[in-house]
């Protein structure tokens, strides 16, 4: 999709008007170094942008849809930026010294309590790009060190639930990020050309995501156990009941080969009489997903919790369960189910 623009004679400059695609970024596995990269930190909360016309302001999710009724207290603390300007960045909520996720879902759903939820956790704008500055200069072909250093004044003196998101061009310094600010919520480390222009709808940026390895039990699959296609991994509770905690992305054929001849269907239960039960529900509700783009419940089949599985997984851990999609590495045939940790709690212990 493609901005819109709207010329008001040929003098003027042109006018973005929502819907506009953010500029996107591609994944990368190390992070890159060199002359020219600028460094930021990848927020973990909502992708947003802002247009402050003569009437208000109006907040683009990335998907194109109106997030405004949502965010009442960052479209009035945008009102101190001059009418003309469009912002990018992310919506996050802080809870104590974390950012959380679970809190920006709230609004969305809060229905009439929608300024209660707002006045307990007032959001914040981490911003980090500027595509047209007042009265509606266009800013898309200017380097990123321009529109920077526009950005910066624009923001200066804006209320401070508007602020401008930290840059580094020093490699050691990003990189540092990721095991100082990972606890705050920080999922990884954008990095852009300084001399790059902003293309809508383009990955033109990288990022990368900040990984540990650990390790969980195999409940279910989503395919056939013969043919698995991702897996649905636990952890045991200290009740030592297995509670759901995330799924794979879709696995490699040899991975899925070698797990066909690993896994097995649920046992009946152990004493005579006892009925077949899984700790899990069929199908998985859509709401333990974490995710609002497809909220359909999730068919998959049970089985035998008896194979633990190490996977990388980020930092978005809410409510029990890793919010993105983890990478399956291999099975630990070496480590019985009771050598998993715990059940994390949502500080990550």
């Amino acid at each position: 999709m493609s901005p819109t623009r709207r010329r008001a004679g040929p003098a003027a400059d042109a006018v973005l008007r929502p819907p506009v695609m953010p500029m996107l970024a591609a994944g990368v596995d190390v992070v890159p170094e060199g002359a020219g990269l600028a460094y930021e930190p990848k927020w973990d909360g909502w992708r947003s942008l802002a247009f402050r016309t003569p009437d208000g302001v109006y907040l683009q999710s990335r998907a194109g849809r109106n997030l405004s009724p949502y965010f009442p207290d960052i479209t009035r603390a945008l009102r101190t930026v001059p009418p003309g300007a469009v912002l990018d960045g992310e919506l996050v909520v802080w809870e104590r010294d974390r950012t959380n996720f679970a809190l920006l879902q709230r609004r969305i759903v809060a229905g009439n309590q929608l300024l209660t939820v707002v006045r307990r956790h007032p959001a914040h704008y981490v911003v980090f790009d500027l595509l047209s500055a007042p009265p509606g200069r266009l800013l898309l072909d200017a380097p990123l060190s321009d529109r920077r250093m526009l950005l910066a004044d624009l923001l200066a003196g804006v209320s401070p639930t508007v602020t401008l998101s930290p840059q580094t061009t020093d490699i050691t310094q990003a990189t540092q990020w990721l095991s100082t600010w990972t606890a705050a919520g920080i999922e990884g480390i954008m990095i852009k050309r300084l001399d790059s222009r902003y293309e809508p709808g383009r990955r033109a940026w990288q990022k990368y995501r900040a990984y540990c390895t650990t390790e969980a039990i195999i409940g279910g699959v989503t395919g056939t156990i013969h043919d698995p296609e991702t897996l649905l991994i636990g952890r045991h509770d200290r009740y030592g009941r297995l509670r759901y905690t995330g799924r794979t992305h879709p696995l490699r054929a040899p991975q899925r080969r070698e797990l066909a001849t690993l896994l097995s269907p649920l046992q009946p239960a152990q004493h005579p009489g006892g009925p077949v039960t899984h700790p899990w529900p069929q199908p998985l509700p859509a709401s333990w997903s974490g995710q609002l783009d497809r909220p359909e419940p999730l068919r998959y089949i049970q089985v035998q919790p008896a194979v633990v599985a190490e996977i990388d997984v980020d930092t978005a851990y809410e409510h029990h369960r890793w919010r993105h999609r983890v990478r399956y590495l291999r099975p630990r045939l070496d480590l019985s189910v009771y050598d998993v940790p715990l059940l994390l709690d949502d500080n990550g212990r």
